[in-house]
């Protein structure tokens, strides 16, 4: 009570010494489109759309070339098998993704930087000469972590002519073949990770039938043990580890 006593005199002096009182200025935001009636305002204009293009898929972006899809795979099956349910909750699972995508993905983040973003800044090399060199190191990195049967199938299907080397592999056609091995080998860890757990499901399931103790669902019991087995062989820090050496690119 004596909280909304002293909100309700706090609101009356404002309302009783609002004369006095100056009103704070708040800007505000207009919108509005003109005819370009010059090449350089359609080219600005072109620009202006292209930029708000990619920022719109930017996360489809993040999820198709870099080590994010494998990351955030692992870490949910992790949730899963320990039974969990929401624990971590979902925003925790892709925060810690996303922190270990930058740090994984950082000697090609720092590659696109010095040999494309900053040139360009400089005014030292062209638009389009930047973006061949910014897509060059994430080309680079995709092709040392596709499998070389989704690279070949999706080739087969796309190219009419037999590619000799890289440089004749559309990146559209890296990018699926990068996509569908990073799910190929989340899912191989996966079935890596859920082995112990489902372990211990089983020896719970099978002491409560021969107790008699049919009713009382195993998982229950089991969660206690799972969590357990995690904390005592530090399960973060294997999981984390095993995903950054399945890399190999620091």
């Amino acid at each position: 009570m004596t909280i909304v006593k002293i909100s309700f005199l706090i609101v009356l002096f404002l309302l009783l010494t609002g004369s006095t009182v100056q009103a704070i200025g708040v800007p505000t935001i207009t919108f509005g489109t003109t005819d370009a009636n010059t090449p350089e305002q359609v080219s600005i204009g072109l620009q202006v759309l292209f930029l708000l293009t990619v920022l719109t898929i930017a996360p489809s972006i993040i999820l198709m070339t870099t080590c994010f899809t494998r990351i955030v795979i692992v870490l949910g099956f992790v949730r899963m098998a320990m039974g969990t349910q929401n624990m971590p909750p979902t925003q925790i699972v892709i925060g810690l993704s996303l922190f270990l995508t930058f740090f994984i993905m950082s000697p090609t983040l720092v590659k696109i930087n010095e040999e494309a973003l900053q040139p360009y800044l400089a005014e030292e090399i062209t638009q389009e000469v930047a973006l061949t060199g910014a897509l060059s190191p994430i080309r680079d990195f995709m092709f040392s972590q596709v499998r070389e049967s989704e690279l070949n199938m999706l080739a087969d299907i796309t190219m009419s002519n037999e590619p000799f080397d890289q440089d004749d592999i559309p990146t559209m056609t890296l990018i699926p073949a990068f996509m569908l091995s990073e799910i190929k080998r989340a899912f191989q860890m996966g079935f890596m990770i859920y082995i112990p757990f489902l372990v211990i499901d089983m020896i719970v399931a099978s002491i409560l039938m021969s107790m008699g103790m049919m009713m009382l669902p195993p998982v229950i019991i089991s969660m206690p043990f799972k969590l357990l087995l995690f904390v005592l062989v530090d399960g973060w820090a294997l999981i984390v580890g095993s995903l950054i050496q399945s890399f190999n690119v620091l």
